[in-house]
């Protein structure tokens, strides 16, 4: 269950409250590397558009920190400095009395920091802009112009949309996807209560116990299994963080191409078995070994699932791969939301109760034990050499200049989903009518949930926000709320369905009345 993010341009990392800046370059004026770098605090702000940016030279200070005067003469030219040991403020009040016109500092890693003001500083009437570089963007830069090349550069940093239209598709992705899976349970468990009220009212000795009709097509979780699934997820999350390599990424990327595999078969088959030419091959069997009795509509559809996932794992690194990766993460997602159920909101409310602790605790608390946030790392995949493991759905940032990608975790759609669908299959057994039913408000109340999640993620400038720390407690406080106002909760909380009266004293009251 990663957490929902935007992941920025490939190859960027950067840490706390920052103001991007791109920096196209060109070696003797020739357009060569776009760097992204980041923007002081202090100083003028830099202009937004790409057009009004002026192309200027860039020189490397002498001394190289530039914390004393440079002996080089500037006519408006951008110095290159390194980040040495004097402050950020000092190194641009010299650039800035020298006559530079901005100031690029070579940061010592290839990660970026913020550049504030330190404590006590009274000098900060600063009138250059300071921008800071990557090592190897900036020691790049460095290489050039000690080999006498021309250098120059544009400064400018763009402003992100308010809102991109990747969040609406992924919104839309999440809910949608949540909404055929509710759809498909609650169907299905309505078939096996009609199938068990038959055999009810048949007297059949096939008839054993209501939780044994349908047992084979899903599995339901128990309280204990709520909480051991959370700690074991908080196990292998860890391990992933630890053991995140490249190496590593390719093993995921096979278990996510396995499940991914049965997750569009299953769909798939079920899709398909609803038109009347696909019904016949759908429901006539021939035995495989190891696998049993398998239908002529899964052995022609099997073929297509494989192909599909391998083509994805192969182009995986093309700019269209989200594509194959959102179509086999959905299909996954339904059939997991179709096989696994919650009997009851008890267990829902502990899963969730659980899973809410377990975002908070991986994306904030983390932060204290490891020095950088598990998830967020995990999520991005930083130690991997890749683009982040494919656990997660994704949609590229097509409006925003800084590009990069929407996501979203599994578990943030998996676990509200359990209890979505919960709420259905409880109306439609109840035959409760929309309005007077969970499911309308479960699912109002996840798709707010997820809203406000982009809502914080775009107040927090992009950096990663557990989603469930905002859906859990609208999706579950709605459906405890509700539950208790209409006094069905002791029922919703042990039973997880309605009372059913037994056929045969339905059948012998209806003829006693009629007499």
């Amino acid at each position: 269950m990663f957490t929902m993010m935007m992941l920025p341009q490939e190859g960027l990392v950067v840490r706390n409250n920052l103001v991007l800046v791109k920096v196209p370059t060109w070696i003797d004026g020739v357009e060569n590397m776009e760097y992204v770098g980041v923007g002081a605090r202090f100083g003028p702000t830099l202009e937004s558009k790409e057009k009004r940016a002026n192309h200027t030279r860039v020189v490397m200070a002498d001394p190289p920190d530039c914390c004393s005067k440079p002996k080089n003469k500037l006519t408006s030219e951008i110095i290159l400095v390194h980040r040495g040991k004097c402050s950020f403020t000092t190194k641009a009040n010299i650039a800035d009395e020298a006559g530079a016109s901005a100031i690029l500092i070579i940061n010592y890693r290839t990660e970026l920091f913020k550049m504030v003001c330190e404590e006590n500083e009274t000098d900060v009437d600063i009138g250059i802009p300071a921008v800071m570089l990557p090592q190897d963007a900036g020691l790049n830069l460095e290489r050039h112009i000690k080999n006498n090349s021309i250098v120059s550069i544009q400064l400018y940093s763009p402003l992100r949309p308010l809102v991109d239209v990747a969040e609406v598709f992924l919104w839309l992705m999440a809910v949608g996807t949540i909404l055929c899976a509710s759809y498909w349970s609650a169907w299905t468990a309505r078939e096996a209560a009609i199938e068990q009220e038959k055999l009810l009212k048949d007297a059949s000795d096939e008839y054993v116990t209501a939780e044994n009709v349908g047992s084979s097509g899903y599995v339901e979780i128990s309280t204990t299994a709520a909480i051991l699934f959370v700690v074991l997820a908080s196990c292998f999350l860890v391990m992933l963080y630890k053991l995140m390599s490249f190496w590593f990424v390719e093993v995921l990327v096979v278990l996510f191409c396995i499940g991914g595999v049965e997750g569009l078969q299953t769909c798939l088959v079920a899709l398909l078995s609803c038109f009347r030419w696909f019904r016949h091959p759908a429901q006539t069997f021939v035995k495989i070994p190891f696998f049993g009795a398998v239908s002529y509509l899964t052995l022609a559809i099997t073929p297509f699932c494989i192909v599909f996932a391998v083509v994805w794992a192969v182009y995986r690194h093309a700019s269209f791969a989200w594509i194959g990766q959102d179509i086999l993460g959905i299909a996954l997602i339904i059939t997991v939301l179709q096989i696994v159920r919650i009997p009851n909101l008890k267990v829902g409310t502990v899963l969730l109760s659980c899973a809410f602790l377990y975002d908070i605790l991986w994306v904030f608390v983390s932060k204290w034990w490891f020095h950088e946030s598990v998830m967020i790392v995990v999520a991005r995949g930083d130690k991997s050499g890749e683009d982040g493991i494919p656990m997660l759905l994704k949609i590229p940032r097509l409006f925003d200049p800084w590009g990069g990608y929407s996501i979203i975790g599994f578990g943030d759609i998996i676990l509200p989903g359990l209890l979505v669908a919960f709420s259905l299959r409880y109306d439609w057994l109840a035959k409760k009518n929309l309005r007077a039913g969970y499911f309308l408000w479960a699912m109002t109340a996840y798709g707010l949930g997820l809203l406000i999640t982009y809502v914080a993620l775009n107040l927090m400038d992009g950096h990663g926000q557990p989603a469930l720390l905002y859906i859990v407690p609208f999706t579950l406080g709605t459906f405890l709320s509700l539950g208790k106002k209409r006094g069905e909760l002791k029922i919703l909380w042990t039973r997880g369905e309605p009372e059913r009266i037994c056929p045969h004293i339905q059948e012998d009251n209806q003829s006693t009345n009629h007499h």
